[in-house]
């Protein structure tokens, strides 16, 4: 089993900064694309952006583009999401994902294998 824990999210005002961070524990050396997902109020999960096994790609769902960036740190075993120009749409509980079958960039939930437990963004406005 692969154990994924979110940190960083929190309360914010529009156009403020985030950094949410995700370690992968227990099995983790068989996790190989990673990604993020998002689910707002009364809305669906929603697929935000991935990483490829070797962190060579990166894709991001449109509302995002440009003002996030996924990264990946191996020797911690961790995934980042930089989160810029914050606007009150981007507020949702944030879910790390991991898949154990894709070297290449997820961009759907249904490929992802694992995931954390969430941790919350609020974005005032």
């Amino acid at each position: 089993q692969v154990q994924l824990k979110e940190s960083g999210g929190g309360l914010v005002q529009a156009g403020d900064s985030l950094r949410l961070s995700c370690a992968a524990s227990g099995r983790s050396f068989i996790v190989k694309a990673m990604g993020w997902l998002r689910q707002a109020p009364g809305k669906e999960r929603e697929f935000v952006a991935s990483i490829s096994w070797d962190g060579g790609q990166t894709i991001y769902e449109d509302p995002v583009e440009g003002r996030f960036t996924i990264s990946r740190d191996y020797a911690k075993n961790t995934v980042y999401l930089q989160m810029n120009a914050l606007i009150p749409e981007d507020t949702a509980v944030y879910y790390c994902a991991a898949d154990i079958d894709n070297r290449e960039t997820p961009a759907t939930i249904p490929e992802f294998n694992y995931w954390g437990q969430g941790t919350q963004v609020t974005v005032s406005s």
